[in-house]
């Protein structure tokens, strides 16, 4: 176990006396902090904060680093505040070890609940300084570390928030090292006999794999030698994560994943690294569509490397990565490497920038994201770590996560250029905008003045940015529509009090609003728009308080108004699916709570005993302007010619309505009856559809499947 002495002597090759003692203070500070704390191996409780301050000393960070690394425990365990501390030691260690603390003081639901309020919590600090991020892996890192002290399940629950979080997170500030060992140490969390197994398979398949590795390293050195290029070749050990998970997701059997012999060339210069890959090509032959030039277009976590495969002696396939030492070191410390490899003049290392976006990134899908779960779901479909690469039409490149789509990638661009867009060209030729992208394809978006997002998109974007920014502007355009149905559904009530809204006193509406406990009138629009509060009861409410309500029983009209049902409403109007209303039937709006209203014929089934409740239902009818297409149900009866579902179709669609749904039974050898969901406009065009259908020599009878009260009547009777 280290002590604050050794770790001293380890600081004083790259940090100054002054800081060093720093560092120090807060060691006895911690240790005071924590002192009769013990950790579940039984050591002291400040052996874990010195052991997360060594990982990041191996870092080379900075001395406030490494005193929030001593302290980053004290405000969550013990009873010292984040005040005392920046008294202590300043706000900048103050905020870092804030950023680094869990949320204790509130209580949540579930442990998902918490595990995404903590992240957040820590995403917002790692904007206002990265190194939030640093000292919370080396935190996790060391846990994981001393993980075979817990309880199975305790080590399972860790593990598996380890891998969905911070691994990735690892891997896109480009440390690979960390990855790497918080992967082998979660596998063996979570699968220990899986790990035991192929590590022992591994052991044994070592031995027979030494000779070949020997002599395709001898065989790539002697050939740099001869083309006069200086560069070390080095053997890659394959890692146990990463052989399960090519055996799981790629269902390749253990001696395939094998058989590929691993090396990495590292150079002087990228000149030389193109050089070296010219020489390893005409040394042995590279296998068709397996190079990428990640030098000239980096990955996201800012990793470079040229990539090939070869097919070596006796057909042995061979992977090989050339890459410069700044490129080595970059691809195992990431972001780290900007603390390890500070140079004088202390510009900000690519991989500090790329980092920095991301983050913003995170920020961006925080604003718009409704609750924290919903947050750490779109930022972990951003960590997921495969990218493509695709191009504007002016040579911009984005990257972006496999499989994604041309909304995915107009959101990249900007939030307006995805809430605008209607179609795309993909490599020059329109596509859907479904189609999921590939790298190199150059992507052109098409977009149209006052276009919405489409609810639909949500089935098929894969980026935090363009579902977080899709869910918050439909929560938006639900709200406005609740608010003007709401409005609607309001005054239509009070006019049977004889009023409207905005004869209202504004001191009677703030009374109703203190007993419904909401904040304002916007509000109480909405819950009645949404249908968790009833119109009716709100009026009478309104008249209550105003002068109005002496006049109700007097002069209440024989004869309410009814709400026009313009077929533009949105969101907060449904259509039932039980008797599917057209205009031109007799309606009645049932209020729904949560979902609005919905639109039932007036002789449905389903709202039969609620009929008459002025709680619950409202009178409507169908604006003589009203647009938009409905949904209604035919049933057909047919003889069973050859063609004859093909005949039927082209009719409808002759007719101008669209078929949603067709399905068909066969009632007998002769006929069959075929069950369709057509799109119309109105009664009379469904008329025109059921005319030209009934033209057609093999149709039987055509009939609309509704839901009627005499079914109703008739079923009661016979039960009785």
């Amino acid at each position: 176990m280290g002590t604050i002495d050794s770790l001293a002597d380890d600081l004083s090759s790259y940090l100054g006396k002054d800081q060093i003692n720093n560092v120090r203070r807060a060691y006895y500070y911690a240790e005071q902090a924590h002192e009769g704390q013990f950790r579940h191996t039984g050591d002291a409780y400040v052996s874990h904060p010195l052991a997360v301050a060594s990982i990041l000393s191996e870092m080379h960070m900075d001395h406030q680093s490494l005193m929030a690394a001593m302290l980053h425990d004290v405000i969550e365990d013990t009873g010292v505040t984040k005040t005392a501390i920046k008294s202590q030691f300043g706000n900048t260690v103050a905020d870092l070890v804030d950023g680094v603390s869990k949320l204790n003081k509130i209580t949540f639901s579930s442990h998902a609940e918490a595990q995404a309020e903590n992240f957040q919590k820590m995403a917002m600090a790692m904007a206002k300084d990265l190194r939030v991020i640093l000292v919370k892996i080396a935190d996790r890192l060391h846990n994981m570390r001393t993980l075979e002290v817990l309880t199975s399940d305790k080590r399972r629950r860790i593990g598996r928030e380890t891998l969905d979080i911070y691994a990735p997170i690892a891997n896109r500030l480009g440390m690979n090292n960390v990855r790497v060992e918080f992967e082998e140490l979660c596998f063996t969390a979570l699968y220990p006999m899986r790990a035991r197994r192929i590590s022992a398979a591994v052991k044994r398949v070592r031995g027979n794999r030494k000779e070949i590795v020997l002599q395709i390293q001898t065989s790539l050195e002697a050939c740099l030698e001869r083309e006069g290029l200086p560069g070390r070749t080095i053997g890659r050990e394959k890692h146990l994560y990463s052989i399960y998970e090519k055996m799981r997701s790629k269902h390749k059997s253990f001696s395939e994943i094998m058989d590929v012999y691993a090396f990495r060339i590292v150079v002087s210069s990228v000149d030389a690294c193109y050089r070296v890959l010219g020489a390893v090509h005409s040394l042995y032959k590279p296998v068709p569509g397996r190079f990428k030039d990640y030098i000239a277009i980096p990955k996201a976590n800012g990793y470079q490397s040229l990539h090939t495969t070869l097919f070596g002696m006796h057909g042995v396939p061979i992977e090989i990565q050339i890459r410069t030492e700044e490129m080595e070191a970059m691809a195992n410390n990431g972001i780290a490497s900007h603390w390890l490899y500070k140079s004088s003049d202390d510009l900000p290392s690519t991989a500090h920038i790329r980092a920095r976006e991301w983050v913003n990134g995170l920020l961006d899908i925080q604003k718009h994201a409704g609750n924290s779960l919903e947050f750490i779901e779109n930022v972990k479909i951003d960590l997921f770590p495969d990218e493509i690469y695709v191009f504007t039409p002016k040579g911009t490149i984005f990257e972006l996560p496999a499989g994604s789509t041309a909304v995915d990638f107009a959101y990249a661009i900007h939030t307006d250029v995805g809430s605008s867009c209607v179609a795309c060209r993909i490599s020059r030729r329109l596509a859907p905008l479904s189609e999921p992208l590939q790298s190199g394809q150059t992507v052109e978006i098409i977009t149209a003045p006052g276009t919405q997002p489409n609810p639909a998109w949500l089935s098929f974007v894969i980026t935090g940015k363009a579902r977080s920014n899709i869910r918050h502007y439909l929560k938006n355009q639900k709200y406005s529509e609740s608010v003007a149905l709401g409005r609607r559904l309001l005054n239509k009530a009070l006019a049977s009090f004889g009023s409207d809204l905005a004869s209202v006193a504004e001191g009677k509406i703030n009374a109703v609003l203190n007993q419904t406990s909401l904040k304002s009138l916007d509000q109480l629009l909405e819950e009645i728009g949404l249908g968790n509060r009833m119109s009716y009861l709100i009026a009478q409410r309104l008249a209550t308080h105003s002068d109005i309500a002496l006049l109700e029983n007097e002069s209440k009209p024989e004869q309410q108004e009814t709400l026009a049902i313009r077929g533009s409403e949105g969101m907060v109007m449904n259509y039932a699916k039980c008797c599917h209303p057209i205009p031109g039937d007799p309606i009645v709006g049932h209020i729904s709570s949560g979902r609005g209203m919905v639109i039932h014929t007036d002789d449905c089934n389903n709202i039969t005993e609620i009929r008459d409740n002025p709680e619950k239902c409202v009178a409507v009818s169908w604006d003589p302007n009203v647009e938009g297409e409905f949904s209604v149900e035919l049933r057909v009866e047919l003889e069973n010619l050859r063609g004859i579902i093909a005949t039927l179709a082209t009719t409808i669609t002759g007719a101008e309505a669209n078929i949603e749904k067709i399905s068909t039974v066969e009632r007998d050898a002769r006929f069959i009856i075929v069950n369709l969901s057509l799109n119309v406009r109105n009664r009379v065009h469904l008329a025109h559809v059921m005319k030209r259908v009934r033209l057609i020599k093999a149709v039987a009878s055509v009939t609309r499947v509704k839901s009627r009260r005499v079914r109703k009547v008739i079923k009661s009777s016979i039960g009785a």
